[in-house]
């Protein structure tokens, strides 16, 4: 004679809920990534070889310069092109400081004909010309119709660049303010995120504590219209303090009508 089934007789489940699942809805980091024993399962491993060849591909591929300046074309802008003093990947990898110098071909920028602006971006590879390939003309495109009343200068490319090339781009073209927008170093979940980085009054020796950075620009993370908003604020409000980085107030950000051309 059979006896009827009770619940305590049910299977368990293979492996039980785990309460973190619900949060990778709402972040890329690596959590909630479950176990095999005592290791990752196997599709955990596998998606970080991807992410980790991805940041690795990011850190070495090259701008395309050619794509870039038909992107920049549209703004109706001139558009020069410079390169810091490392000659190659590998160096300006192991000589950051080469990064951030004028090769001697880029320093004799055209400065004399052009009028010194108040803005100057420079869009340079930095560690993702990934990130910069892909963000920087939307970027661009939604900021630079915020700058009405402001001169804005040429659109510098910038390759084997660091953040202080921008610098010695500025005081080649007289800029009162110029904005690094630089692919910064990968990460296992963002390979492509582009950052602002808004310096006013550059001179030799300019500190990173004298810029004010925007960063993780990117559709995934700080989207274009959003920083556009915030970089252009960045900017008035620097351009009428005549400083930026931590010395900058962002209290008041002063109208548009404030800022002389």
């Amino acid at each position: 004679m059979s006896l009827p089934a009770h619940d305590d007789d049910a299977e368990p489940p293979l492996s039980p809920a785990d309460p973190w699942n619900a949060l990778r809805a709402h972040t890329p980091a690596r959590i909630a990534l479950g176990r095999s024993g005592a290791s990752l399962p196997t599709r955990e491993l596998l998606a970080f070889g991807v992410a980790h060849a991805q940041a690795r591909d990011a850190v070495h591929a090259a701008l395309d310069v050619t794509a870039l300046r038909a992107g920049l074309a549209g703004f109706g802008l001139p558009i020069l092109e410079v390169r810091s003093a490392a000659p190659n990947r590998a160096a300006y990898l192991a000589r950051p400081d080469w990064g951030r110098r004028l090769d001697p071909a880029s320093a004799a920028v055209p400065s004399a004909s052009v009028t010194p602006p108040a803005v100057l971006f420079v869009i340079a590879d930095g560690l993702s010309a990934v990130a910069a390939q892909r963000h920087a003309v939307p970027l661009l495109a939604a900021t630079l119709p915020l700058l009405e009343g402001l001169a804005v200068g040429p659109l510098v490319m910038a390759t084997q660049a660091r953040v202080a090339l921008a610098d010695a781009v500025a005081i080649r073209l007289g800029a009162r303010l110029v904005v690094s927008l630089i692919g910064e170093r990968p990460g296992l979940s963002a390979p492509d995120s582009l950052g602002a980085y808004v310096t006013c009054a550059p001179q030799p020796g300019t500190t990173d504590a004298e810029r004010n950075c925007l960063s993780n620009i990117r559709p995934e993370g700080l989207g274009y219209a959003e920083a556009a908003q915030q970089l252009v604020a960045l900017i008035r409000a620097a351009l009428a303090a005549g400083r930026s980085g931590v010395a900058l107030s962002m209290q008041a950000a002063p109208a548009p009508s404030a800022i002389e051309r």
